[in-house]
């Protein structure tokens, strides 16, 4: 019965549905993967600088603009006048431009990370092209958890464009690559399996609940019942 259900959504039902899943988990991925790349910063700075001349100039520059980044997500507060500033500089208020750093020194990790928060940044202005563009840019290079959270940025610029598969897509590759964490694994694969029951998606939303439920049985999306809670309305019966 749910399957004949979802088949009957019309385009516009699905859209409805579907949109807005930006505003709703913004300030929580924002803020943890702020933390996380911040933290990350320190240690990658001091790696590359030994193997990489230019990686003290781009640490030296881009801290300024990742530290107004850091106090503006944990705050937040993405106002458009400090994201241009954290974007495009300051000279009187010795801000070098993100934009300009990932320009300069795309080689190194201070540049890689700055598309990391160039994306955030872009998301913010809904201006989803340029988000998607900076957040594909962006390497992980094994740290699982950041990655994560660059992957969810990239369902939300999508999400917003309505370009559902991508989306999709992404929210799942969330879900999937943070085993470290299995707080942000689970929390990711529950906004997957919530945006494909968005789309009318049922199989594919029940596979999902159904894996983090198995996978994640102590995450606080499955503890507070809240997993059962959209397998039941899925059709599944405990």
């Amino acid at each position: 019965m749910a399957d004949k259900k979802s088949e009957q959504l019309d385009a516009s039902e699905i859209v409805e549905k579907a949109k807005g899943f930006w505003a709703a988990y913004s300030k929580k991925i924002i803020i943890v993967g702020s933390v996380v790349i911040v933290a990350l910063g320190g240690y990658l700075g001091y790696k590359y600088f030994v193997q990489i001349p230019n990686e003290k100039a781009a640490s030296d520059q881009i801290f300024p603009a990742e530290k107004l980044f850091g106090l503006m997500a944990g705050g937040s507060s993405f106002s458009a006048d400090t994201v241009n500033m954290v974007l495009n500089g300051n000279k009187a208020a010795g801000v070098t431009g993100l934009l300009k750093i990932a320009d300069n020194y795309g080689g190194t990790k201070s540049g890689n990370r700055a598309e990391y928060m160039i994306g955030a940044c872009y998301l913010n202005l809904k201006q989803y092209d340029k988000a998607v563009k900076h957040l594909k840019e962006f390497d992980g290079n094994g740290a699982s958890q950041i990655q994560s959270k660059a992957y969810m940025l990239l369902g939300h610029a999508y999400a917003e464009q309505k370009k559902t598969s991508e989306a999709l897509d992404y929210y799942e590759k969330a879900g999937n690559v943070s085993d470290l964490d299995e707080g942000m694994a689970a929390e990711a694969m529950f906004i997957a399996g919530r945006y494909a029951d968005a789309l009318g998606k049922t199989k594919e939303a029940t596979d999902i609940f159904q894996k983090l439920k198995d996978k994640y049985p102590a995450s606080q999306r499955v503890s507070s019942g809240d997993v059962d809670k959209y397998l039941g309305s899925l059709g599944v019966v405990k």
